[in-house]
């Protein structure tokens, strides 16, 4: 017989970034929901330090979990956006083949576009491209119209405001010290700021902790290398970058996101090896340009410093010439914001993990385009946990 056990909520979500302020709304017509956080306030980490753009799902193959939650994440959040009027910029982006021989990747990821059915997507010449934006370097390109950018800060900030409209309570400033199975629901232990540690109770739990992820699931025994029923859940370190143009005139040199596919075999493999699509042109919400970002594998016990990073500039000032077709000079490119990936450590292409078991769900190498996907996440989540 189950020991009748008193619980002080129904779900918990371990991680108020987009992705558990996301799945939370979603699950919080099931019943009471509980978000653990440790930073003070939502979507800290992975959530705020990014490009921020809306993606339009032709980087992914076919029916993949990236490529589904991507593409139909993509219509929730613009109506997400309308909804509760946040920043978005529907701008669209540019893929482009600067030179002659990037041509090959270009079309690779025009027939990744064709076979996921992306929508508003088409060829454009040099010309056509430049009509867009008169100071890229480009030979021919693929015009996104889905495609947008996204305040971000305020995303997050909507997200939280309608999980408290819907009930949802929010433990910020408390880590998880302990977790454990208990009956057929979860006992949690908490560490607040101050020290002072408490336990909660609950029937389900949702792990979307992001780089935390891995040590969640090592608690409740799941082997991180993968095994019988279960995926590679350990993950590794990824720092993207940025760097921002101190002449204002550089600053507004774009209207739109540029992305160069990068020269070589494959744009997948070379994701795959260099752990992100490379350094692209990006704008924010107020229109200005931004240069990244690049990427570092790091060691597992780096810390997340979210601290501005000023490298050796050549390769920024050689990027920055090869996208603009102009000399940057070294001091007009400034350091930006810096970001972590929580990459799977598997070789080859790595989809997002979503795994259910007996009331708990994984969310594992939310990455990219984990923004985009948030909302479709949720909506996935919560489907597991019928």
């Amino acid at each position: 017989m189950t020991e009748n056990i008193e619980r002080d909520a129904d779900l918990a979500v371990i991680g108020a970034g987009v992705v558990g302020l996301a799945t939370a709304f979603a699950l919080s017509s099931r019943g009471s929901v509980v978000v653990i956080e440790a930073n003070e306030a939502p979507g800290r980490e992975t959530s705020a330090h990014n490009t921020g753009i809306v993606h339009a799902g032709m980087f992914y193959p076919q029916g993949t979990l990236k490529q589904r939650l991507c593409m139909e994440g993509n219509v929730l959040l613009h109506e997400w956006a309308d909804r509760y009027e946040v920043p978005l910029l529907r701008c669209g982006k540019l893929i482009i083949a600067v030179e002659p021989e990037d041509t090959d990747n270009l079309e690779r990821v025009w027939e990744q576009c064709l076979a996921n059915e992306v929508p508003d997507v088409r060829r454009v010449t040099g010309d056509e491209g430049r009509a867009f934006e008169p100071r890229v370097r480009m030979h021919e390109g693929i015009w996104s119209g889905t495609s947008s950018v996204v305040d971000q800060a305020a995303y997050a900030r909507s997200l939280e405001s309608a999980c408290l409209e819907a009930g949802v309570l929010f433990a910020y400033n408390h880590r998880v010290a302990s977790l454990e199975r208990e009956g057929d629901g979860f006992a949690l232990g908490a560490v607040d700021g101050d020290g002072n540690e408490a336990t909660l109770r609950v029937g389900a739990l949702v792990n979307a902790a992001g780089h935390g992820a891995p040590a969640i699931a090592s608690a409740l025994g799941y082997p991180l290398d993968g095994g019988e029923g279960v995926p590679v859940l350990a993950q590794r370190k990824n720092r993207g970058i940025y760097y921002d143009f101190a002449n204002p005139a550089l600053g507004r040199a774009i209207s739109r996101p540029v992305y160069p596919v990068p020269a070589g075999r494959s744009v997948a493999s070379q994701q795959d090896r260099r752990g992100g699509l490379g350094v692209h042109l990006s704008i924010d919400v107020d229109g200005v340009a931004h240069l990244g970002p690049d990427t570092t594998w790091m060691p597992d016990d780096a810390p997340l410093d979210y601290r501005s990073v000023d490298e050796d500039r050549t390769p920024w000032v050689a990027a920055a010439r090869r996208l603009l077709g102009e000399d940057v000079p070294a001091e007009d490119l400034v350091p930006g914001q810096v970001g972590y990936r929580p990459k799977l450590a598997v070789d080859g292409f790595a989809d997002f993990v979503i795994m259910a078991d007996r009331g708990y769900v994984h969310l594992g190498g939310i990455e990219s385009p984990g923004l985009t996907s948030s909302l479709a996440i949720g909506r996935e989540v919560a489907r597991l946990l019928t």
